[in-house]
């Protein structure tokens, strides 16, 4: 590397001991004039001392070092903007969890009922006490570990599904204290042609369950009619009361408040010798297939196959013959032709979503084939890559043909789907970044929105309606009818909020940009605080947890376990919001340590988070209810309801 120690007039001619020929007279120029600001900085210097080019490959060298230097000090430069930068901006307050639940073993996955939390790992599941945070019970019958587990709460019972290593699925029963094994949906004996789960789902009043298996290069769907009625009845007369129970008022951590009719003492037990009603299979759908040239002879025969309106829209049912696919197909090779050559690697299985929806007007049925209120009625499915949107009516029998009683086709693929959890809202995101939000119970779309451009949906997720009162987020008294708000969270990892209100348009807006410069504080995961009106937590790919108030786009505060997690990968969290509790559940990954043989380490931990235990947040769970009478929008009103408060308030 080298410095310039040569004058102005010397940096233009090289040095005399190395010049050729006569030397060159220079005449000097208006321009080379010295300034009056120049003449007392410069200085004469000898000729001799002046600056030769380095030879190769040094001067490479020595560019490249320069080049080294240049990006260092732009990096060094970058790193201290940033952090003055989150010096002047105000950092939101971080919480630590005030108790949690010690286990042995590193998780797989959990859920929470209103009472209880589920804990899969190690050959089985543990069921936890979710006021006092001690183990009640441990299922521990397998020699490969849980998955995945989902628990649906019907008051004095729980079903729990739970599928393992090998993809087998297991439906169990919980009543009281006990627990029932119902079966093994997918087991066989044959282990070279067991199928695996990919996807469950169980309706919201544990009345049917479907299940997405693929084996064999294929894949479809189960759908199964749970006989909740019968288990009742066989569980019912069964002394399962073994032990006695005692009320415990005081609560070491979760509920600052136990209810008083909430037994803490209670010890489970496995009923093994006791079987259970056996689910019912009533329907077995498998993906569409491609769509290809007609077998039809004429149009009578499309009209007549699409007679009953089965179907109709799907695309099946039609009249182009092979020879215009093909003609379509070489004009389509013939001019993105550059863009399809190359290896093309195998095609991976089609896979689905699907939603349980109650019965309303959105399908035309008989009304003998109605469910009863709060049953589900319809299963809405997806695939991959299909424009289409297929309901399936639930009230048939296995032998009946299993068709689609409606369809309703998109104009692009659809990538992502959210049902509400009231089963009253869904959202339909397509691949170019347009939703469309329906209204399943009046059975109208509310409008269609699209992204800004570059956004993708990852994944929705409903908020509890709220209204803004006063500058607080308040939930309303009464009910609510087409009116929706969600959060979008978008592959570019910005998250946006989208509301509709009736008759007017959706709307669209940035809550959190993606990041450019700093891709670890990028967002992956998104849960709602349901117990919180406008609450959703925010977990980034660098660790950090955030509760976001959606109403004002900021940070209320932050969550962090007792010791930093140890993140080698982008993080993928481990954690449960309760439904019913304003608490959330969180594994701390325990530090970048050798896991040791002592069983009774408890490195690892599931801790709790209780928003009430902190002062920012202790009002806002408690008093989050408006009345309707000093509600400002009565917009959000039925109108039965409008119409009541208009007339109290005149004189």
């Amino acid at each position: 590397m080298s410095c310039s120690k040569g004058s102005w007039t010397q940096k233009k001619r090289l040095p005399v001991s190395t010049r050729q020929g006569p030397p060159e007279v220079l005449f000097p120029k208006e321009k080379d004039w010295p300034k009056d600001d120049d003449e007392e900085d410069y200085v004469l210097q000898d000729p001799d001392q002046g600056l030769d080019s380095l030879p190769q490959p040094y001067r490479m060298i020595n560019k490249l070092v320069n080049l080294l230097f240049d990006r260092s000090w732009e990096l060094i430069e970058e790193r201290v903007a940033l952090r003055e930068a989150d010096s002047a901006r105000t950092q939101p307050t971080v919480y630590t969890p005030l108790t949690g639940i010690q286990i042995n073993e590193r998780p797989n996955c959990m859920a929470m009922s209103q009472d209880y939390v589920f804990i899969g790992g190690a050959k089985g599941f543990s069921i936890y006490n979710l006021y006092n945070a001690e183990r009640i019970y441990v299922w521990e019958k397998l020699k490969v570990d849980v998955t995945s587990i989902w628990v649906t709460d019907l008051g004095s019972e729980i079903l729990i599904a739970s599928v393992d290593e090998l993809g087998i699925i297991r439906l169990f029963y919980l009543y009281k204290d006990g627990l029932f094994l119902v079966k093994a949906i997918n087991e066989v004996d044959d282990t070279s042609k067991q199928p695996t789960c990919v996807k469950m789902e169980i309706s919201q009043g544990g009345d049917f369950a479907a299940f997405l298996l693929q084996g064999a290069g294929v894949v479809w769907l189960d759908v199964y009619k749970l006989p909740r009625e019968a288990w009742l009845k066989e569980v019912e007369p069964l002394p399962l009361a073994l032990n006695p129970k005692k009320k415990v008022r005081q609560l070491n951590t979760l509920d600052p408040t136990t209810p008083d009719n909430v037994d803490m003492d209670v010890n489970f037990c496995f009923k093994s010798d006791i079987k259970l009603s056996l689910p019912v299979h009533i329907m077995k759908i498998k993906p569409p297939k491609p769509i290809t040239g007609t077998t039809f002879k004429s149009p009578l025969e499309v009209f007549a196959k699409v007679e009953d309106c089965s179907g109709l829209g799907s695309g099946q049912n039609h009249f182009i013959r092979d020879s215009q696919w093909e003609q379509h197909t070489e004009l389509f090779h013939a001019s993105y032709k550059k863009h399809l050559d190359g290896e093309w690697g195998e095609e991976p299985l089609s896979t689905t979503t699907f939603h349980f929806l109650l019965p309303s007007c959105i399908t035309t049925t008989p009304a003998e084939a109605r469910s009863p209120s709060g049953v589900a009625f319809v299963l809405g499915i997806h695939w991959t890559g299909s424009h289409n949107f297929f309901l399936y009516l639930l009230n048939r029998t296995l032998k009946d043909k299993a068709d689609p009683e409606g369809v309703w086709p998109c104009a692009a693929p659809i990538a992502a789907s959210r049902l509400s959890c009231s089963s009253s809202y869904l959202v339909l995101a397509c691949e170019d970044g347009a939703l469309t939000l329906w209204d399943v119970a009046e059975g109208f779309p509310l409008g269609v929105i699209a992204l800004p451009q570059g956004c993708f949906c990852q994944s929705i997720h409903f908020l509890k309606y709220f209204l803004v009162h006063k500058g607080r987020n308040l939930y309303p008294e009464g009910p609510v009818k087409s009116q929706v708000k969600c959060v979008v969270l978008c592959t570019n990892a910005s998250l946006h909020l989208v509301t509709a209100s009736g008759t007017q348009g959706p709307t669209s807006r940035v809550l959190v940009t993606r990041p450019v410069k700093h891709l670890d504080e990028a967002i992956c995961t998104v849960a709602p605080v349901s117990t919180l009106p406008g609450m959703v937590l925010i977990f980034a790919r660098n660790g950090s947890v955030n509760l976001m108030d959606v109403a004002k786009a900021e940070a209320i505060c932050a969550f962090a376990p007792p010791r930093a997690p140890h993140l080698a990968v982008p993080w993928k969290p481990l954690f449960v919001v309760s439904l019913h509790h304003p608490c959330f559940l969180l594994y701390g990954d325990p530090p970048g340590e050798e896991p040791t043989s002592d069983a009774k380490d408890t490195r690892n931990s599931v801790f709790c988070f209780n928003f009430e235990a902190y002062p920012l947040l202790e009002n806002v769970s408690q008093n989050h209810t408006i009345p309707q009478e000093d509600s400002t929008e009565n917009m959000v009103l039925p109108l039965e309801k409008r119409c009541e408060l208009m007339l109290r308030k005149r004189p």
